[in-house]
């Protein structure tokens, strides 16, 4: 028997602690950002792109290549075509070396654009991070609010029926009339109904953010508190979302540097050694090499240099539209934020300074309902001004957790 008494005790309270396991928010957003493709896609172009400015400088190196045409051209009876033009055989075995003469200030430049391409992925990379951070604490806090909204109603349930007991046996002592006694039956079954929902309602949004953060796992947890704090802002111009905005008058500046080096002088040298012969006299001696120096000069293109100038000017001109209209966006967001957090506050202060007095009210009237000297419908009343209080503080308090969860988006 204490073997057994053992070995269910160790049972249960592996079952406690499963049940009773909880996980904060950074759990949530930790996976989520381990699991995320999008994330994965941008680590992935960077790592890629660092193999173009290789790329690029093995394009200036020696150009090492082997090439060979081999043909016969008979002619029959006097019919075929003239061996003044395909000397009757040709044939060559050539290795060919081919070098562009590096224009340092092109490669700057060229190098320079992937540099910039570059630090758009990691801006891109750490905004998308902010995005996904936002979402799942939107979902957290959404699943929070549930959970604490299930507790609280379950507590009510549990006084409920605790005071159904005593009040059956005051009916049935004719204290209370028959009529009352169902009244508070039904707000009981109210009470039980609006648990459920609530249930239901809370094991879809953890469904939800399980499903968000890539968490394969259908067990009931319990969420800790988000305690999100109201971040000091960043300046503007310190802002990853405003960094896009410089990379992309940055990335402006250079390509019209590059459409400017496009037209500068481009000069190749080239060599090649081999065999190449007709086999029309002395085949065996037909190995040699040949080397030489080709230039390419523009100077005239109908005018596309500044064509493409121009249309650098436009951008610069969008992004600039883009850049104000961001700023004005971001000032006024963040105002608004911050008015709507002064006032959420102030009005849980003010609830919570009521629901003390609610609270006090349901307490003494659930003492006289013990003995008879309240009516039920007024304990009902009060219950209900309560419950009405009560969960206006939770949706307040869930409320303000999503205003700093907005205003955290930004803080990076």
């Amino acid at each position: 028997m204490l073997k057994r008494f053992f070995v269910i005790s160790f049972f249960s309270f592996i079952i406690a602690n499963c049940q009773a396991q909880t996980r904060p928010l950074n759990y949530y957003v930790d996976s989520a950002l381990r699991n995320s493709p999008l994330l994965k896609d941008y680590q992935l172009q960077v790592l890629s792109s660092q193999y173009d400015s290789l790329l690029l400088l093995a394009a200036y190196k020696p150009q090492v290549t082997g090439n060979s045409f081999n043909s016969y051209a008979p002619v029959i009876h006097g019919y075929g075509y003239d061996e003044a033009i395909t000397n009757g055989a040709n044939f060559s075995a050539l290795i060919g070396v081919n070098k562009q003469l590096m224009n340092h200030k092109l490669v700057s430049a060229q190098v320079e654009s992937i540099r910039l391409q570059n630090q758009k992925l990691s801006n891109n990379y750490k905004i998308t991070e902010q995005d996904l951070q936002r979402t799942i604490a939107t979902q957290y806090i959404t699943t929070y609010g549930g959970q604490q909204q299930l507790k609280f109603n379950r507590e009510v349930q549990q006084l409920l029926s605790n005071e159904e007991a005593i009040l059956k046996k005051l009916t049935q002592q004719n204290v209370y009339k028959q009529a009352d006694y169902l009244a508070f039956l039904v707000t009981l079954q109210q009470q039980q109904l609006l648990v459920k929902q609530i249930s239901i309602q809370l094991d879809n949004d953890l469904a939800t953010l399980n499903y968000l953060t890539g968490i394969i796992d259908t067990a009931s947890v319990e969420l800790e508190d988000p305690d999100l704090k109201s971040p000091v802002l960043p300046q503007i111009n310190n802002s990853v979302f405003f960094q896009q905005y410089s990379i992309d008058s940055m990335n402006l500046v250079n390509s019209k540097l590059l459409v400017g080096l496009a037209y500068k002088p481009k000069i190749n040298l080239f060599a090649d050694a081999g065999y190449n012969s007709s086999l029309a006299y002395k085949a065996y001696k037909n190995f040699g090499t040949s080397f030489g120096i080709s230039a390419t000069i523009p100077l005239y293109d109908g005018k596309q240099r500044k064509l493409q100038e121009n249309k650098i000017v436009i951008a610069e001109r969008t992004r600039q539209n883009y850049k104000s209209f961001f700023t004005d966006q971001y000032t006024q967001q963040i105002a608004q934020f911050t008015r709507q957090l002064r006032a959420t506050e102030e009005l849980i202060n003010d609830i919570n300074n009521q629901l003390k007095y609610s609270k006090s009210l349901v307490e003494v009237n659930g003492r006289l309902l013990q003995t008879g000297e309240v009516r039920i419908a007024d304990y009902i009343l009060s219950l209900n001004n309560y419950l009405a209080a009560k969960n206006l503080v939770t949706q307040n308090m869930i409320s303000r957790l999503q205003i700093i969860n907005q205003v955290n988006y930004w803080n990076r």
